[in-house]
């Protein structure tokens, strides 16, 4: 089977985002990466779900995680009869779908899938385990592809020579893109907002970038809107973990505030990513709030006195008066006319 993940920095291989193998699932702890390339193994779904909660992977790492973690779900009920698989698997997908509460739409896809391809396996006595993987592997494959088509109507977007500001870890869409840029000859310069408090700009797209090739800096998240000013940023680009058909899309907590600062100086904001055809509003995201304690220091070490609090919204909102365009794999659409997207047949490759 060809692979899609050809040419892709080292957390974008497919070992090295999450892995099912021998009953358990390897997922590249991207909490420490690159400080030290280290990987947390589950022996459980339920521990696969608990990584998932405590971010050892992020971005669309989760959705590998989640499927990975339904072979492992098979492999541990695979004593059981049809039945009580059927009922075991179904808990597995409940339990991994929910494991972030903001994800919840794109991870049922996910675990969905999965239980159908399980169940078809039961009925015709193959490996259980062996045929989500298959299919996590086909998943990946079709996904990287059509992120790839995402990414060849982004990178004419950005100019021949020139500046580009990204925000968080958009995973696929961040190596799909520059693989192409690179391909179109494009000499762009990033600049990646560190992403605090968990560094995903600092820590995973700076080393997808340099892996890749590509002159990259990083900035603390206070700075964007200076650099925009002084650097003269080009274009600002993001993937989303949510893009509603109303327009508004919920990215890493940050994306407003660039959006913001973009629109003051001029400068085209483009999100990429397939619109979620259930979310038909904003009013049906929930916004994940995680432990304050998280802002209250730096890499495990306490920053603040005892007695001050904290808040970590983990994602915000931004309106579709903020954004130039959404890139998806049929082209760019104004945010005002995303419900045209499913106009016609949708792929589903989650």
């Amino acid at each position: 089977m060809k692979r899609e993940d050809y040419g892709l920095a080292f957390m974008l291989q497919y070992e090295n985002v999450a892995w099912y193998e021998d009953g358990m699932v390897k997922i590249l702890d991207r909490r420490i990466y690159p400080t030290r390339i280290e990987f947390v193994t589950c022996n459980t779904h339920h521990e696969v779900a608990q990584a998932i909660a405590d971010m050892v992977t992020q971005s669309a790492g989760p959705y590998t995680a989640a499927s990975m973690g339904m072979a492992l779900a098979a492999y541990e009920c695979k004593s059981l009869n049809m039945s009580q698989q059927v009922e075991y698997m179904k808990e597995a997908a409940y339990r991994l779908s929910h494991a972030r509460p903001t994800t919840v739409n794109r991870m049922t896809l996910i675990t969905e899938g999965c239980l159908k391809v399980a169940i078809k396996a039961m009925e015709e006595g193959k490996k259980v385990d062996e045929a989500i993987f298959l299919h996590t592997i086909d998943s990946m494959n079709r996904r990287y592809s059509k992120i790839e088509e995402v990414a060849h109507h982004l990178v004419p977007m950005f100019p021949n020579k020139g500046n580009v500001m990204t925000q968080c870890f958009g995973e696929t869409i961040v190596g799909m893109m520059l693989r192409v840029a690179k391909e179109k000859k494009k000499d762009i310069k990033l600049f990646c907002p560190e992403t605090r408090p968990y560094l995903q700009g600092g820590r995973l797209t700076a080393s997808v970038c340099h892996d890749q090739g590509f002159d990259v800096t990083v900035i603390t998240d206070n700075m964007p809107a200076f650099t925009m000013k002084t650097k003269g940023i080009d274009v600002f680009t993001s993937a989303a973990d949510s893009i509603c058909l109303d327009g508004h899309i919920v990215n890493k907590v940050g994306t407003m505030q660039i959006a913001i600062a973009a629109h003051y100086f001029g400068v085209p904001y483009f999100v990429t990513g397939i619109p979620d055809e259930a979310l038909k509003s904003i009013d049906q995201v929930k916004i994940e709030e995680r432990n304050p304690q998280e802002v209250l220091e730096f890499r495990g070490i306490k920053t603040t006195l005892d007695g001050v609090k904290g808040y970590y919204p983990a994602f915000d909102i931004t309106p579709p008066k903020l954004i130039s365009g959404v890139v998806t794999d049929r082209g760019i659409f104004s945010p005002y006319d995303l419900k045209r997207y499913y106009e016609e047949q949708e792929e589903k490759f989650w």
